[in-house]
């Protein structure tokens, strides 16, 4: 054996023993492949020779599926890392993150390119066709508080196997031998694990909602919403979103049971509209107040065998403190919405959630309107009295912000001054900044004191 073969099998040995160690930790993980030398010197200058990287990651593949770790594969091409890292430092932190989506292989396909036989894939435990006895092993598990493993699982196989009598006779079980609310907090568990699955591109895919309260006549595209939505910079890198061309009901939403959830998430997956999920009636969704953007999350990040081998598995943060990533996503969420309120003529987007916490995030936001209603019916009903007292002559508004309150000023078109209203922040519905947008869908609004035509609104 040469010094060559020994060191190699040295590098290999030491690597399939690290694998094994944190293939508990994982459930995918990401190996490249280099075609050749110089790509491998492009890519990692100062590795160890292409055949010793070729040999281990062949192996360290293999013992990560011996362990039920989903392998997933790029081809490393030059030309599209020389791309990816013009604008970046050459760091070898940046050399390691580096992922080509495009060239993911997952499953056999990724196997065969190292080389590596695939093994047989364990067989899913035989459920049974009583839905009884499944009920009561569901209910058992979910009563263990020491670990809940095998309620996960078990939860899963019946999701999987679209056993919705299984998973509503343990709903009807809990409601009576659980304690007040544990059949409620069942059911929005079984929701949230059929909105997420082991599928897709990346091995780990979910869907989000964006619901939206809608004003008749003036319902914003869904697909081309959706689309501003996703290149505002609100959301993060390692996470791509892909929306639905259409508006969804969430009254319809809130009513799949868990299976038809998890077909929902399939169909999205395979590219398809979802059979249990058609578009809904924009105008009918708008008399009701509200629709739902929903669309499929997929997770890209996927831990690099490499970024590990090297450094270890990633530390999780003690405390969720907001990143300055983090900020820059709020900040630019928010210039998203107020723009989609703009350019929609009010219809306000609420926030990206799971579809199982809509009717939560709608309620809400009802709770928060309800509080300042009072704001603009006030305005309403101030201007309706001022119309009445101003007889056939045409009333504008001259608004003006306050400090965080609003003084709003009417006029008749001709410049007689008729009476003033000031209102608080908390008693607006919006930011004082944003209220003409809302009053001049009842008066016309002047920028200055009327009197002179240019005072007059381009919007008049």
């Amino acid at each position: 054996m040469t010094k060559i073969d020994h060191d190699r099998i040295g590098i290999v040995e030491e690597a399939v023993a690290f694998a094994r160690d944190v293939a508990t930790e994982l459930s995918s993980i990401l190996i490249t492949h280099y075609p050749d030398a110089d790509t491998l010197d492009t890519l990692r200058p100062g590795t160890p020779d292409l055949g010793t990287v070729t040999a281990m990651n062949r192996a360290v593949a293999a013992a990560f599926v011996a362990q039920g770790v989903q392998v997933f594969v790029q081809r490393a091409d030059k030309a599209a890392f020389r791309r990816w890292m013009a604008d970046r430092a050459d760091t070898a932190e940046n050399r390691l993150a580096w992922v080509d989506r495009t060239r993911l292989l997952g499953g056999l396909a990724a196997l065969k390119v190292l080389g590596v036989a695939a093994g047989q894939s364990p067989r899913r435990p035989l459920l049974g066709n009583v839905p009884g006895p499944l009920a009561d092993r569901l209910l058992e598990a979910y009563s263990d508080d020491d670990d809940d493993t095998q309620f996960r699982e078990l939860s899963e196989e019946l999701i999987a196997a679209g056993r919705d009598d299984a998973l509503e006779l343990a709903l009807r079980k809990a409601r009576d031998q659980l304690e007040d609310g544990a059949a409620d907090v069942l059911a929005l568990e079984f929701r949230e694990m059929a909105e997420a699955a082991e599928a897709g591109p990346s091995g780990w895919v979910e869907l989000v909602t964006l619901p939206m309260a809608l004003i008749p006549g003036s319902v914003p595209d869904a697909a081309e919403l959706g689309e501003s939505l996703v290149a505002s910079g609100a959301l993060p890198n390692k996470v791509e979103v892909r929306f639905l061309p259409g508006w969804r009901s969430p009254d319809t939403l809130a009513g799949l049971h868990p299976t038809a959830i998890r077909r929902v998430l399939l169909d999205m997956v395979a590219g398809a509209e979802p059979r249990d999920l058609p578009p809904g009636d924009t105008d009918d969704l708008a008399k009701s107040g509200f629709g739902v953007l929903i669309g499929l999350q997929i997770d890209w990040d996927i831990p690099i065998w490499e970024d590990i081998f090297e450094n270890g598995l990633p530390q999780e943060p003690e405390e969720a403190e907001e990143t300055s990533e983090d900020a820059e996503r709020t900040a630019a969420f928010e210039h998203w919405r107020m723009s989609a309120a703009e350019s929609s003529g009010g219809c306000v987007a609420l926030a990206l959630v799971s579809p199982s916490h809509v009717q939560d995030e709608i309620f809400e936001f009802m709770d928060e309107a309800g509080e300042h209603t009072r704001g603009i019916e006030d305005i309403r009903d101030f201007v309706a009295m001022v119309r009445r007292e101003a007889n056939d002559e045409e009333v504008v508004c001259r608004p003006e912000v306050i400090g965080t309150g609003l003084e709003i000023s009417l006029f008749t078109r001709a410049g007689r001054f008729l009476d003033s209203l000031t209102l608080p922040a908390e008693r607006l519905p919006a930011r004082a900044e944003e209220m003409p947008r809302l009053i001049e869908t009842f008066v016309p609004i002047v920028r200055d004191a009327p009197g002179a035509p240019e005072s007059i609104s381009p919007r008049d």
